[in-house]
């Protein structure tokens, strides 16, 4: 691609989109980010958009919001501390804005090439409140769809979870579907699996990928050998920190040095005992461990779930929990990614993220299509 690519990216996270074009070697500029770092502030959001759009230029209204947050909350904004240590170089007039409900998008129309993002799921995953649309977490799909007919880029990714296609005997789905249809979008969507594009996890979601005009985009690319690589392969015991990289092409290159495992990553008997329980009658799953394709990784795996919902290794024969420099390898985030935040925060952001591949994947079919040509 000979172009500059133009990024925008909502519910930003630790940046997937950002890394995935990065191990494609794709030259970007973000325009803006925006993640507020799973902080909650009592405001009302309608009435503080009016005075953020009163305002004129985006990075007065980034301040106010700024501002804003630093009256209400002493809380850190996790997710910007990672983001700006790793993409901070890329990110235009530092503009990462702390709110959705806040962003006025309309200083960006025409400006963007590809806007990506995933609201909150939890209302519409599987072990979450099923809430959908009317959890407030939820209705933050409709500032998803406002922004993006604010800023109309040429394409977007809608990352979620795949229960969003079923809940509610589909109803919610129509309403997102009609949601983008709406605005102008033409959309394609598929639940696709981390498993199938060469990532050791089985990660069902939802992705949307939307155009301003038809251009008969489809999703297509998929590696031929899936299981190319196991969860133990993604380990420190075969690769060392420094040892999962990448070649030109992208694909994650691993070099075979072994490291050694911190002992603080080991279960005591205690927890041993207690992951190794199959749980509930009414919440059954049977505990397995040094499975070779992980389960699906969790924001929440640093509190130690159950072995029938989260990963476990035995080395040595002594078992231990997956570190967060691994959980990041398995979401597609090889070692040269700045992980600069505690372990707590390292698992929540990693189970939090989008799976790279899966993300280079449909921007290869994207780009396929001649839009940013």
């Amino acid at each position: 691609m000979k172009r500059k690519i133009r990024l925008a990216t909502l519910f930003s996270g630790i940046g997937a989109m950002e890394f995935a074009l990065r191990r494609l070697n794709v030259d970007y500029e973000i325009v803006f980010a925006c993640d507020n770092g799973e902080r909650q502030i009592d405001i009302n959001p309608k009435k503080e958009l009016q005075i953020v759009r009163s305002l004129k230029t985006a990075i007065e209204k980034k301040e106010y919001v700024d501002n804003l947050y630093k009256s209400k909350t002493r809380r850190t904004n996790f997710v910007q501390i990672s983001y700006l240590a790793n993409y901070k170089d890329k990110l235009k007039d530092n503009l990462f804005f702390q709110d959705i409900q806040l962003l006025d998008g309309t200083n960006f129309t025409g400006k963007v090439d590809l806007l990506v993002g995933g609201s909150p799921c939890q209302s519409s995953s599987i072990v979450g409140s099923q809430e959908g649309l009317n959890d407030d977490r939820g209705n933050l799909f409709r500032d998803f769809v406002r922004v993006v007919s604010e800023v109309q880029p040429k394409v977007f990714i809608f990352e979620n979870v795949r229960g969003l296609k079923t809940h509610n005997r589909g109803e919610t789905w129509k309403i997102i579907y009609n949601s983008f249809k709406n605005i102008g979008y033409e959309i394609k969507h598929e639940i696709l699996n981390a498993s199938d594009f060469g990532i050791p996890q089985t990660r069902r979601r939802l992705f949307v990928v939307g155009f301003r005009e038809e251009k008969g985009f489809e999703f297509t690319t998929k590696i031929e050998d899936k299981n190319s690589y196991t969860m133990q392969d993604f380990t420190i015991e075969r690769n060392d920190l420094g040892s999962v990289t990448y070649n030109e092409q992208g694909e994650i290159v691993l070099k075979n040095i072994p490291g050694k495992i911190d002992e603080k990553y080991f279960l005591t008997e205690k927890l041993y005992n207690y992951v190794m329980k199959g749980g509930t009658k009414s919440f059954y799953q049977k505990p397995e461990i040094d499975l070779p394709i992980a389960r699906t990784i969790l924001s929440t795996m640093g509190n130690r779930h159950r072995a029938g919902i989260d990963n476990y290794l035995t080395v040595n024969g002594k078992v231990r929990m997956l570190s967060e420099r691994e959980a990041l390898r398995l979401m597609g985030f090889t070692d040269d990614f700045r992980l600069v935040v505690s372990r707590a925060q390292g698992y929540k952001q990693a189970g939090n993220s989008i799976v790279v591949d899966v993300l280079m994947s449909i921007f290869k079919d994207i780009e396929r299509t001649g839009v940013f040509e």
